[in-house]
């Protein structure tokens, strides 16, 4: 009789500890950083199955393709994760304009840790607010991995305007790689968008990202436009689509990606 009674009330107790995780809250697929924090002891896989993107200017096209974009998110504490990220392939195809020659290359990419804390309202509810350091690890080969190490700092907020609508900023200073992969400088930037949840299961965003990059060999502004769509068919997926187009001259001409993100 005791041992029923156990078993019921540990069935019973299941779905009101899964109620009690927080709403799935991806990093995917905008360009900023959200503020939220991942629940305690849970892992949140994202990954990108395909990331393209083309950069044309008068002498050459170039067309790189990314694959296996790995994040990994654990929650260390209600108000604190750390991350993993790693890019598995990525392949590059540059042709010459004016001859029509091909040179095509392909490497794995560099590794990222990062801890985020949140400030204020870790579930990204309100106005939230978390700070994020992080750091990459030259790991990858010459087609997408920096060459050197780089560090950098992001502040993600957001602030709920109505039900279902957000904005949302992720400011950034990094010490990036420079352009001969030896050394670093600063750049700086942010990102800035607006939140749409179109249903209980779709939500939207519409981004603009703009960042100065002071590396030695040039000073350069790249400023894109993007939108995003992302599904969560359950409290513990994530399918999304999404895409950016420059819009000056020192930006990627377009880019389009998808992907997916899982708790556990």
């Amino acid at each position: 009789m005791r041992r029923s009674l156990l078993i019921c009330l540990l069935a019973a107790a299941t779905p009101a500890a899964a109620q009690d995780l927080r709403d799935l809250c991806p990093t995917r697929p905008g360009l900023g950083t959200p503020p939220c924090i991942v629940d305690k002891g849970h892992v949140l896989a994202e990954a990108a199955l395909a990331d393209w993107t083309r950069d044309q200017d008068d002498a050459t096209r170039s067309d790189t393709l990314s694959a296996g974009d790995l994040l990994l998110r654990y929650g260390i504490d209600a108000q604190s994760e750390v991350q993993f990220g790693w890019t598995a392939y990525g392949h590059q195809r540059e042709r010459d304009r004016l001859t029509g020659n091909v040179e095509e290359s392909g490497g794995t990419g560099d590794v990222t840790l990062a801890f985020k804390r949140s400030l204020a309202q870790p579930d990204g509810s309100g106005f939230s607010i978390a700070v994020q350091p992080f750091a990459t690890i030259p790991t990858g080969g010459d087609t997408i991995g920096a060459g050197d190490w780089s560090a950098g700092l992001i502040v993600p907020f957001s602030a709920e305007l109505a039900k279902g609508v957000s904005l949302q900023f992720s400011p950034e200073a990094d010490a990036a790689v420079d352009e001969d992969r030896h050394g670093r400088h600063l750049s700086y930037g942010t990102v800035a968008g607006i939140g749409l949840d179109l249903s209980e299961s779709v939500n939207a965003a519409l981004e603009i990202s703009a960042f100065r990059d002071e590396d030695p060999s040039g000073h350069s502004t790249e400023v894109l436009l993007a939108a995003s769509l992302g599904w969560q068919p359950s409290d513990a997926w994530q399918l999304d689509v999404g895409s950016a187009f420059g819009i000056n001259a020192s930006s990627p001409d377009a880019r389009l990606y998808l992907g997916l993100a899982r708790r556990f």
